[in-house]
Formats: structure tokens, sequence, C-alpha cells
């Protein structure tokens, strides 16, 4: 709306090129005025105060004075009363938009939310992951995320309190607290001997149930990318845990997966967990002793937007009902990338994102054009996708922690 139409809606005078219907109105109140003051001197007196106060003349010029003074304090204002949107927790996809990694979303939560009592936690059990965890919380930083943000190390690392490092690790620990806010949280390692490095040291995601400074925390595997951020998670309905389904095992195993974990703690479910792995079988890793405790009493996240695989751009046209959660609904990967908001890198055999892949085996494994002829100029989404998460990570693995891809390491 423009400020001539604005100016015509508030003022009570025409404006030029609107009705005639203001300026007559405020003819009449001019011509009355008038006739009040001839009509006073006529009679040989002089208008008294409240003769002129009253008047309908000095009404009119009152209320235009007001009118002024009101339409002037919108104008300064007008960036919080006409494009402040309440609460936006993503913005709307534009129909037909095919902006690929465009993510630059914020959530501005209600302000009387003491984000406080909330945090998102990252564990650390080695220093590739520490980096990983690192490059989480940038994010979170970037994308001016309002929770705390809790990181559990391993207490032989560094003292919280440091100031000055004397090694790679302590260097990124200092960064993370005094530059993106993080509480460092020491913490003993839950490792089991004799298991693969992979998932050894799994059981030490479950401390987030034992921190019980926060009302809520919001457990995030670090080998994925936070695409917008996740804070409006922290205010749903009251429950000791909130878990997507691993939706890439549905129909045939119906579980809930552990990538992303919204926790109630408490002594008492801490409790619970700890019995639960102190009787943990060999194959039992930190997704099946949630499950056993909460497959059945979770609330469920939506695993759109909440929980996206990077394999999922890798899928055939038709095997995308599990993620999409309908078999009427056209797969446009670019709509689903600037929906989802946690992307979670799960392309074996290709390595994990900061481990060097072979270009052979890369091309072998990223995904197909989907019937689109690439070679001749046509759009490959799926594949510029898949391509650019990878490349994303690594440009700000090498930016956040000053790391290039490794040859060996831990998946």
């Amino acid at each position: 709306m423009s400020s001539r139409v604005l100016l015509s809606q508030i003022w009570p005078f025409a404006w030029p090129g609107t009705s005639s219907a203001a300026s007559t109105t405020s003819t009449s109140l001019l011509l009355d005025s008038k006739l009040t003051t001839d009509k006073n001197a006529s009679s040989g007196t002089t208008p008294s105060f409240v003769d002129v106060v009253t008047s309908k003349g000095f009404r009119w010029i009152v209320s235009c004075i007001l009118a002024a003074l009101v339409f002037l304090s919108l104008l300064s204002n007008g960036e919080h009363i006409f494009t402040r949107s309440p609460i936006p927790i993503s913005e709307p996809q534009r129909p037909g938009s095919r902006t690929i990694l465009s993510h630059s979303h914020r959530l501005d939560g209600p302000d009387d939310v003491d984000w406080s009592r909330f945090a998102y936690v990252q564990y650390v059990t080695n220093s590739v992951y520490l980096c990983n965890a690192v490059m989480i919380f940038e994010s979170l930083h970037r994308l001016q995320s309002k929770a705390d943000r809790l990181m559990m190390y391993p207490a032989s690392m560094m003292s919280p309190d440091a100031t000055v490092s004397s090694s790679d690790d302590q260097r990124l620990l200092i960064k993370a607290r005094d530059e993106y806010g993080v509480k460092l949280a020491p913490i003993q390692v839950q490792h089991r001997d004799g298991f693969d490095d992979t998932w050894s040291d799994s059981f030490t995601k479950l401390l987030a149930f034992n921190q019980t400074q926060y009302d809520r925390v919001l457990s995030l595997d670090s080998d994925s990318t936070i695409l917008q951020p996740m804070d409006e998670l922290f205010l749903l309905p009251p429950c000791p845990i909130a878990m997507p389904r691993a939706y890439w095992l549905f129909p045939g195993k119906p579980i809930l997966s552990s990538q992303i974990m919204l926790i109630t703690p408490s002594a008492d479910e801490f409790a619970r967990v700890q019995r639960r792995i102190d009787s943990a079988a060999p194959d039992d890793y930190d997704m099946e002793i949630v499950n056993s405790l909460y497959k059945d009493t979770a609330l469920v996240l939506p695993h759109r937007p909440y929980d996206l695989l990077t394999a999922e751009f890798r899928r055939d046209a038709d095997h995308h009902v599990p993620y999409l959660g309908s078999d009427t609904e056209a797969w446009d990967a670019v709509a689903v990338f600037n929906e989802a908001k946690f992307l979670h890198f799960s392309d074996w055999p290709v390595p994990k994102p900061w481990l060097a892949t072979p270009e052979q085996l890369r091309r072998e494994r990223e995904p197909t054009c989907m019937g689109k002829d690439d070679e001749e100029g046509q759009e490959c989404s799926e594949k510029i996708l898949w391509n650019k998460c990878y490349t994303d990570f690594r440009e700000r693995r090498k930016r956040v922690c000053g790391k290039g891809t490794s040859r060996q390491g831990r998946r």
C-alpha cells in the first residue's frame, strides 16, 4: 500500500486524485467554522475561549494534527508494524521456486520464552567429532538460534575454564566457548571394549538424559548439517522424549531414529537408561537402547522436515514414498531440500564427508539424473544437491576448524 493511499485513509482531507467525499466533509467543517465566526462578528461580540475550543473547525484542526502524529509514528516503526510476521517457523516456499542451497531462515520465538531453560547438546568422544560438533554450533550461531548450546566432551581434553590452548582440540574447545557461546561440560566417555570404533562410544550420547540443569535438550548427531533453526521443537507439549521415525527402515523395521532426540532430562529417566545400558546385548547401541525404552511411548517428530538422509537423493524416482509419506505426491528434490531442517550424511559405502572419497567411488554412487539428460543442459537437481551437500560440509570444516579431509579415520 502506498503512502498516498494511507494518507487518504487516515487524514480527512482529499488527496489529489481521491474521491470528493473527504473534500466535501472538510469543506463543510470549514464553512461551519466560518459561519460561527461571522455570527459572532455580526453580533458585536468576541468569541470566547469556550466558543473556540468547542467549534467544529477547532476540533477538525486538532483531529488533523493527531492523525498526522499517528501517521508519522507508523512510518517510523513501519519495519515492525508492516513487515513483521508472528513467530515465523519457516518461510513459505513460493510455487515453482527452484532455488538450491538457499537456507537463510531464522526463528523469532515468543518474547516471553526463557530460552536458557533449553539447550542444543553435542557429545564429543574424539578429535574428529569435536570438529563436527563445533561446526554444528557454528551453524546454530549463524542462524541465531535462541536456546543454549552445550558440549559434553572428554574431561581429559581441557579444563572448561582454560584460556590458553596447547593443542588443536583445546583451540577448538575455546573457540566454541568464546565465539559461539557454547557451555563446556567435561564428561567421562562411555566406552565399550571389543566393539567397532564407529559405535563403541555411542552410549555417551545418552548422557543427555542427565543434563538436569535444563528443562529440555535437543541432541543432534554431528555427522549432519543444520539447514534451518529448530528452536520451535523446545516448545512442543511435555514428554520424556520426542524422536522421528527411521523412515528409511519402514515398513519392514518400524523403529525411531536417534539422530535427533528432544529429551526432558531427569534423574529417573537417566536411571532407566543407565539400567538398560548395563543389560545391553553385544549388538545394542544408542538407537537400540532408546527404542527398547521409548518406541511405544515417545512423541513422534515428523521426519519431514526434521530428519532427511542424503541417501534420499540417490533413490530411484519411485522409491520416495517412505520419506514423502504419500504415494500420490510427486518427488521434487529441490522442494524437499528447501523444506528440510536437518540433514544426516548416510551414503554407505561413500565415506562420511570429513573423509576423502575416491573419485571413482563418488561417480559410481552419486545420484543419477532420474531420466533427465544433464549432458544436454537440463538440470539434474538430485546430483547437484547431493554433491553440494558434501562440498559444503568440507568447505565449512576448513573454515570453522581449519581442517581438510582425512585419508583415514572413523566413519
